[in-house]
Formats: C-alpha cells, structure tokens, sequence
C-alpha cells in the first residue's frame, strides 16, 4: 500500500470485531511508527498497548464512571472553548452520525448509547496510550503526532483499523494504575485499534474534509 493510499483510506472505526492483533504485528507496526521526526531526535513516546485482561479492567471501570457521570480528566486540557469554525465542524460532524445511524436530535437516550462507546473503547481488542514526561512541552506534542499518524498508517497497511479519541484517556489515573505508567509520565492520548467490523452502521459514515483552497495558502509559487 502506497503512503497517500494510506492516508485516502484510513479512517476513524468505532465498531471492531474482538479477534486479537497477534503481538508480532503490534511490533513491526511500533517499529514503523518508530520511525517518526522529533526535536533533535528525542523520540520522547513512551508506548503502552494494551488488551487482554488489563484493558478489561480499564473497560469495566471506564463504563462505571460513565455510568455514575463522573467528569472526565485528560491530562491533557480540553479547549475550554472552540473558534467558531471548529465548533461548527464538530456540530457538522454530530448531525452527520446521528442522522447517519437514524438517531433523532431529542432521542437522549440513543445519543448517550452512542457516547458510551467511546467509555466502551469501541469495543476494540487494543489500545495505544502514548506518553511522555510531564517536564516537556507542545513541542513534543507535535512529535507524539507524528508518531501517532506513522502508527495509524502501518496499522492501515497491516489490514487493521483505527480510532484516535480524547476519551480513550479520560480517566488517566485508571489507565496509570492498571498498566503501572510511572507519575512522571503525561498520558497523551489513546489510539484504539484491531479489525474493524466494517459491516456495522457505526462505520457507514465518512466524515467530510475541507476544501483545500479554505486554508491553503501558496505564497511565491
């Protein structure tokens, strides 16, 4: 599979068969992914997988705190508030799926069976939970990035699917104590994955793209 095929076909599946990814796929996939740009060659990931029955755990708990409504607390800060094209794309995207999956706008008890899935981790056999130590800054931000997108991109050659989602690391402290991620590590984000069940109506909808030419500027060329 060529890189721009890639990046044509991936895209983000929120239902997943739970056949496990053999662990020497997981290997060559980190091992690619490995192969990311940083600043000055830090290579500041830390890489957590996890399945089996530590993500069990993690699912049964994310699910009870979703139950008892307990706020989520990513470590790193949800924007407080989106500019006003952002949070009109998020309302497009919201309107998309639920349309898509025949959901009413005042049906709130579908809507938040929808939101559950994310608590559920989309029902994926694997996680990805990236980190990094607390003393650096967005900088390595931007290099996790670019690990994470080369990750998402192998998985895609390998035959696997997959999701990136802020709610895969909501509950941080559940995450570090079940997988035993040391404090001076930040936990980044999450990246869920396996074989998706591409028949099922949750992964019908394609979300849409810009027009390139609405944020593409060519000066001098």
């Amino acid at each position: 599979m060529k890189v721009i095929e890639a990046l044509k076909s991936r895209k983000s599946i929120r239902v997943y068969k739970p056949d496990p990814v053999a662990p020497e796929v997981i290997r060559e996939i980190v091992e690619a992914a490995n192969r990311a740009p940083s600043w000055a060659n830090t290579q500041p990931w830390e890489v957590y997988v996890a399945g089996g029955a530590p993500l069990d755990n993690l699912r049964k708990r994310y699910l009870e705190n979703f139950q008892k409504e307990i706020a989520p607390a990513p470590e790193i800060t949800i924007p407080a508030e989106w500019p006003e094209a952002h949070r009109e794309r998020i309302n497009q995207l919201g309107a998309g799926r639920f349309a898509a999956l025949g959901i009413a706008r005042d049906d709130r008890e579908a809507r938040r069976k929808t939101t559950e899935m994310n608590f559920n981790f989309f029902g994926a056999p694997h996680v990805v939970f990236l980190c990094m130590d607390r003393n650096l800054t967005s900088w390595s931000l931007f290099d996790l990035g670019s690990f994470a997108m080369g990750f998402m991109l192998a998985a895609e050659e390998k035959g696997l699917n997959t999701i990136p989602a802020v709610m895969l690391v909501a509950y941080p402290e559940l995450i570090r104590k079940e997988l035993k991620i040391p404090e001076h590590l930040a936990i980044v984000m999450g990246i869920a994955f396996g074989y998706g069940d591409l028949e099922s109506i949750h992964n019908q909808f394609d979300t849409p793209r810009r027009k390139i030419d609405e944020f593409l500027k060519l000066v001098g060329i």
